[in-house]
């Protein structure tokens, strides 16, 4: 099992590298529709006919409800992302017709089982394992992503189907599993086909504390099921319930308070209590303590009541933990939960000794954490102290002041510099999102397009408030992805560009981040826009971005700030295009 899952995890390792940060966010969708094979726990743990008989099968359902949801939402909202990347011009796609080889893999399977063939289960695991890793692997290009959607969905549906083919259960209880999966299924679905794209940040979150939720009371309901029947249980079918019982608890709550950040609920600043790292260390002190006492007791029944207390001080430290964590980290957060929800299914899968979901698990695990390793070189820090820390990290020195006086423009000054240049920029940041104006600034860059103007979008890999969110916006938008270009793409021919329009964006735009050694965001790449030969910022204020650094940009020579809301002031400015350009 050990050499699976290293296996595994290299195959993510290798995996996820490969993805084109334009993908980043159906990325996050699709392992998140991969981590409900959860379900197989549940489905193993199920019983009691048409209804749970006592809590343990209870918890199994509830485990196999929560897994369903993830796979029909996951699956859904990751075709709807990558749908929007459609171009015109690209060749009619017939992914549908992948059922035929879907059908296959079940038939298969069944044909084996009809011989008496025992190792035809194992077989389609291997196979669904497979698809699953090969469905990230797509990501790497737009031409293949959607099929790798559809890879996706034919693994998970083969790892779901080969369990309940070999459950060997009562009429009844198949119906109550079946019932489950199709509940859940649909709940999903019509929330992922329902979901603004802009809320897809939270929905994310949303989805892995389901992850978190199905892994805990998996755990538990195992647990409470072998000690009903007096089984006595090796130490590593012990250690690794523990460890999916305060991974998964540790995701569900994480997971509740980013979406509740996200959504507005909660207030997105960091919840800094005093000695908050006191607390933290305690907190995580007294689950070792429950652990222990669990892994010794001689007495099954206050074993399972220290998973319950596991279980307890654990969402109490993933609440506090993501509380403790300010709006804008929530980059790392949601690919740090990510994370988290892969090895919470890789330790379930070790407590069942189940290959698919051990290696499912490895493969989502690590892929969570080469995304969190991006995104924390994308600000120069390091997760510690994400986690830990407050933005930066002190330098013994004070930050340079900023002085100067800005230039304000009109927007008939901006229009007039727009049709007068002949290849501009557009840099969007979270402001963008948050004021939900990429369609308007789509209609812009096509009215400069008709008078021959070439128009690109620089995104940096921290925008937004997960991973890729931005190019999912601008997707959505109608905006081609061949010209939305990467931070490293746009900076080598920075000086080309005639105007550089920035649109709510501000740390990432921020010079201090390479000119002030002792600036809070110092050494953190950042899109030089300063090196065009004009900006014009569009932003609500002169006011500091997250991390409260003052941005010498506005008050560089061929900085323009034009002030106001960004939907509006985009609005007002492609009315004056259109007057001025007559398209």
């Amino acid at each position: 099992m050990l050499t699976k899952f290293g296996l595994a995890s290299i195959c993510g390792y290798q995996t996820v590298w490969g993805v084109t940060p334009a993908l980043h966010s159906p990325l996050m969708s699709v392992t998140n529709a991969i981590s409900g094979l959860t379900a197989v726990g549940g489905i193993v743990l199920a019983g009691g006919g048409v209804l749970p008989s006592n809590a343990a099968q209870g918890l199994a359902a509830l485990a196999v409800v929560a897994s369903a949801v993830n796979i029909g939402g996951g699956f859904t909202i990751t075709q709807r992302m990558l749908d929007m990347f459609k171009r015109p011009d690209d060749p009619i796609e017939h992914n549908n017709l992948y059922a035929i080889p879907g059908a296959a893999l079940l038939a298969g399977w069944a044909v084996g089982r009809a011989l008496g063939i025992d190792e035809v289960t194992s077989a389609t695991y291997l196979v669904s394992s497979a698809l699953c890793i090969a469905a990230i692997a797509c990501l790497s290009k737009q031409e293949s992503a959607r099929t790798g959607n559809a890879l996706g969905l034919i693994g998970v549906t083969g790892g779901v189907a080969a369990t309940l083919g070999g459950l060997q259960a009562d009429p009844a209880t198949y119906a109550q599993i079946i019932a489950s999966l199709g509940a859940g299924g649909f709940v999903g679905n019509q929330i992922a086909s329902r979901i603004n794209i802009t809320d897809l940040p939270q929905m994310v979150a949303a989805y892995h504390s389901l992850v978190g939720l199905a892994a805990a009371v998996t755990s538990i309901a195992n647990i409470m099921i072998l000690a009903d029947a007096g089984h006595d249980m090796d130490g590593v079918h012990m250690v690794t319930a523990f460890l999916g019982d305060i991974i998964g608890a540790i995701t569900l709550t994480g997971s509740a308070v980013a979406f509740g950040k996200l959504q507005g609920i909660l207030d997105s600043k960091p919840l800094n209590l005093p000695g908050k790292n006191v607390i933290n260390l305690g907190l995580l002190g007294a689950v070792l303590a429950c652990g222990g006492l669990f892994l010794t007791t001689p007495d099954p029944g206050f074993g399972v009541n220290m998973l319950w207390a596991t279980a307890a001080l654990g969402g109490v430290l993933g609440a506090h933990l993501t509380a403790s964590i300010g709006g804008a980290d929530m980059p790392v957060v949601i690919t740090l939960l990510n994370s988290y929800s892969g090895y919470a299914l890789c330790a379930e899968g070790f407590m069942l000794n189940n290959d698919l979901i051990t290696t499912v698990g490895a493969l989502i695990g690590s892929s969570g954490a080469i995304l969190s390793y991006i995104m924390c070189k994308a600000m120069n820090r390091s997760l510690l102290n994400v986690i830990f820390g407050g933005y930066g990290t002190s330098t013994g020195g004070k930050a340079a002041v900023v002085t100067g006086t800005h230039q304000e423009v009109s927007v008939p000054e901006a229009a007039d510099a727009l049709t007068t240049a002949s290849k501009v920029l557009i840099v969007p940041g979270y402001g963008l999102a948050v004021a939900n104006a990429q369609h308007s600034i789509a209609e812009l860059t096509k009215m400069l397009k008709k008078k021959d103007i070439e128009v690109e979008f620089g995104i940096h890999p921290v925008a937004g408030r997960m991973p890729g969110q931005l190019n999912v916006l601008l997707a959505e938008a109608g905006v081609p992805y061949d010209v939305v270009f990467e931070m490293d793409e746009v900076n080598e021919h920075m000086d080309k560009y005639d105007v550089v329009v920035v649109m709510g964006a501000n740390d990432t735009v921020n010079s201090s981040a390479l000119e002030d050694p002792n600036s809070v965001i110092a050494g953190m790449p950042v899109i030089e826009v300063w090196k065009a030969k004009q900006v014009i910022f569009c932003k609500r204020s002169m006011g500091v971005g997250y991390a409260g650094a003052d941005n010498p940009v506005f008050y560089k020579p061929n900085t323009w700030m034009l002030l106001g809301d960004a939907k509006a002031t985009t609005d007002h400015l492609k009315a004056k295009l259109q007057e001025v350009l007559h398209v």
